[in-house]
């Protein structure tokens, strides 16, 4: 199981220093947020905010791509988000379903790509 899993250690070390921290926070705001209203005017400004952030982290990474990323194509990199974007607009501004689409084109490219 241990080579499967790998150092264990390791991984106790990413649920204590990544995942807890957060989680309480996550847990905080669920909820310290439950009563509040959908169409409120602070949580219509956090999404702004969320989707702002999403698209400047995008841009980054579209124009200077990290790690593996910088192997892949640039007209890869920029169809996959073109995708993602039409994706997203066609289905109603989901991002979640935009940023999926986005990156199975972009997986499926560098695969094809070989």
């Amino acid at each position: 199981m241990s080579g499967f899993i790998g150092d264990w250690q390791a991984l106790v070390v990413l649920v204590l220093a990544g995942f807890l921290p957060n989680e309480i926070w996550r847990m905080l705001g669920l909820w310290l947020g439950g009563g509040i209203d959908e169409g409120s005017e602070l949580l219509i400004w956090v999404r702004a905010v969320a989707t702002a952030i999403l698209a400047g982290v995008i841009a980054q990474i579209l124009v200077l791509p990290p790690g593996a990323l910088a192997g892949v194509p640039w007209p890869l990199r920029i169809g996959s988000v073109a995708i993602g974007l039409l994706v997203f607009l066609m289905t109603r501004r989901s991002i979640l379903i935009g940023v999926v689409a986005g990156e199975a084109v972009l997986i499926a490219g560098q695969w094809w790509l070989g």
